[in-house]
């Protein structure tokens, strides 16, 4: 070791070999645990906090699989701060201390800036786990206002974890007075106002949107020309999945200022149509085929509760037009197409039936042949 020992008092003078071991040990330690630790630290805290996860509506591993990664990196900073610390830094080198500006005090707030960010990021997963928790409870509840609510409230203490570690660190660590800062903005804080003001009016829009309770998550809405089924309000926006399975994201400002349609508290959705037979279709086979589409309607199990109306509307120009109405027990686009798909085959079945034709529109073109008159006029001249 004496080579050596001469080697580091001309390279790292005041170093002992024992402390470059150790630095280079504790590194090493830090990388190749930081995994089987970062699991265990896991574990033993989801030991302490396994109270909030009653009836195992979080598994360990779910909780490990969050909160692994994090903890993996807080300990392998503590671990490269324990080994940076075992080396001491030679005076010929003629760095200045880490509480005066140099490139030891740059070092120094990276390496706190990092360790925050680390803690900011476990943080967040365990919210993450507790908006998990939340959610499976709010599953098993009838209301479906807690369903929307526990993302929602994710989204805002995730925005005020991240808020407070950006406050900490510039404060803490680079010694920035913020409410000077703040204040000291002027001309450009108006300015960030004046850029955050969708923003603000987006986040109190979805205040509103819950408060008034118009809609909640699972619904089907109607917004303008958007319709489908709201699949989550957040702070911002909220999102849509249309009937073609396309997802649209709605600013909230824009939810609460236009006229919305609920469709979901509908108990019947309505179906008016009419059908045209030929004109060849005698009175008797005419009101048998009405009368065997009301029956029709009257014994489906969606549209039985309420009575439907079919009627000899007209005389058309090439028709018999009979006006179909009648509503279905549902407040879901798609069975209530289904139920009225059901119902048009039932309709054609009834119609070929009774050797009833529907009627063809019939179109007559007259052309003028311009030629052949342009010849007769000229022979008529001569």
């Amino acid at each position: 070791m004496e080579p050596f020992q001469e080697f580091l008092n001309k390279v790292l003078p005041g170093n002992h070999w024992f402390n470059f071991f150790g630095f280079i040990g504790t590194l090493l330690v830090g990388t190749l645990l930081r995994r089987p630790i970062g699991r265990l630290l896991s574990q033993v805290l989801f030991a302490v906090v396994r109270k909030v996860s009653r009836e195992n509506e979080v598994s360990v591993q779910e909780f490990v699989a969050l909160l692994r990664r994090p903890l993996e990196y807080v300990f392998l900073l503590v671990m490269v701060y324990f080994a940076f610390d075992l080396i001491r830094i030679p005076i010929h080198w003629g760095l200045a201390h880490k509480t005066e500006f140099g490139i030891r005090l740059i070092l120094y707030r990276i390496y706190k800036s990092l360790l925050i960010l680390a803690l900011t990021w476990a943080v967040i997963r365990f919210v993450k786990f507790l908006a998990v928790v939340f959610k499976r409870r709010a599953e098993r509840t009838e209301t479906r206002v807690d369903d929307q609510l526990v993302p929602f409230l994710k989204d805002i203490l995730i925005v005020l974890v991240v808020v407070i570690s950006g406050l900490i660190i510039t404060g803490k660590i680079f010694n920035i007075d913020v409410a000077t800062l703040i204040a000291g903005l002027g001309i450009g804080g108006i300015a960030v106002a004046l850029a955050a003001r969708e923003t603000l009016e987006n986040l109190i829009a979805s205040f509103t949107i819950f408060a008034d309770g118009s809609f909640v998550v699972g619904d089907s809405i109607q917004i303008s020309q958007t319709m489908g089924d709201v699949e989550k309000i957040g702070f911002r926006s909220t999102r849509i999945r249309t009937v073609d399975g396309s997802m649209m994201t709605v600013p909230n400002r824009l939810i609460v200022s236009q006229m919305l349609e609920n469709q979901s508290q509908r108990e019947f959705r309505r179906a008016k149509y009419t059908i045209r037979l030929d004109l060849k279709t005698s009175a008797a086979t005419l009101k048998q085929v009405i009368d065997q589409i009301q029956d029709a309607i009257d014994a489906h199990e969606f549209t039985k509760s309420k009575p439907g109306s079919v009627r000899f509307d007209t005389f058309g120009d090439q028709s018999f037009d009979v006006l179909i109405i009648y509503h279905v027990e549902t407040s879901d686009f798609r069975t209530f197409n289904r139920v009225k798909e059901e119902l048009n085959f039932k309709i054609m079945q009834i119609v070929e039936a009774n050797d009833v034709r529907f009627a063809s529109p019939i179109s007559t073109v007259n052309l003028k042949n311009d030629f052949q008159t342009q010849s007769v006029s000229d022979n008529s001249l001569s």
